[in-house]
């Protein structure tokens, strides 16, 4: 079972909302989607094309889940992982016709985007580099008024954002250990990521009912969170979901969708 903090705290009702990254190739949306309030579906950097930004952006809509664009480096060959040496005009350019093209899709589909999320290395970049935030978010202007920004808390990017007038939540990931600076573990190192849906649950219960992330050192570090990631090519993904769904209502916390 659970630790004695998680199982005897008063939770107050509360609603979240879970989103995943998605459109990636992995072909898991229908089955992830009943278990997530919003979606970030990759708009040709990283993956996708525009059958399948088309494809699941209905599904999304089917669903009741809301629908995101996420932009990256355009490099396929790496999934956008790797940083990518590209002018300020070259990266714009490449983000604006990212994000372009989905939207084309969006408008023919007669459905609306709801939010941006970087990928990849340009989220963790746009994090700590306030010239690389102050780019991206150049290049994302025409949607400032009617669309939200999914960011990291206490980043560059939500900073500069915040001060620009972006409509901004904070996002928190469950399927991801943290440092102690609040950036996430490597990839490349083996306890980058927590796959069983227990370990993920007290994770996020931690968050919600706390306000802090257990880092890798054992430090209790400080976070706020609007919304809460699974990756959709994480192997357990459909697995949390599930487990997240069962679980968290019995703890008064309820998707919001």
């Amino acid at each position: 079972m659970f630790p004695n903090q998680l199982t005897t705290m008063n939770h107050q009702p509360t609603t979240i909302d879970i989103n995943c990254d998605v459109g990636e190739g992995v072909g898991n949306e229908a089955v992830l989607f009943p278990h997530i309030s919003s979606c970030n579906i990759a708009c040709g950097g990283h993956a996708g094309d525009t059958h399948s930004m088309r494809e699941i952006a209905r599904l999304a809509n089917e669903n009741n889940v809301k629908i995101g664009a996420h932009p990256s480096y355009p490099d396929k060959e790496n999934f956008g992982r790797k940083v990518m040496q590209l002018s300020d005009q070259e990266l714009q350019q490449s983000i604006r016709n990212q994000i372009d093209d989905f939207v084309k899709i969006l408008i023919n589909e007669n459905l609306t985007l709801n939010h941006i999320k970087p990928h990849g290395a340009l989220y963790n970049q746009i994090a700590k580099n306030k010239k690389l935030a102050t780019v991206f978010l150049e290049s994302i202007e025409d949607f400032r008024a009617h669309t939200t920004l999914y960011v990291p808390y206490a980043s560059q990017v939500s900073e500069i954002a915040d001060q620009r007038g972006f409509r901004i939540k904070y996002e928190a990931f469950g399927d991801r250990n943290y440092n102690d600076d609040l950036s996430l573990v490597s990839r490349r190192l083996p306890n980058a990521m927590l796959e069983n849906p227990i370990d993920v649950f007290e994770h996020l219960f931690n968050i919600i009912e706390v306000g802090s992330v257990k880092s890798v050192t054992g430090e209790q570090i400080p976070i706020k969170a609007d919304t809460f990631c699974i990756h959709g090519d994480t192997p357990s993904a459909l697995e949390i979901l599930t487990y997240l769904s069962h679980e968290f209502p019995k703890k008064g916390i309820y998707l919001n969708k």
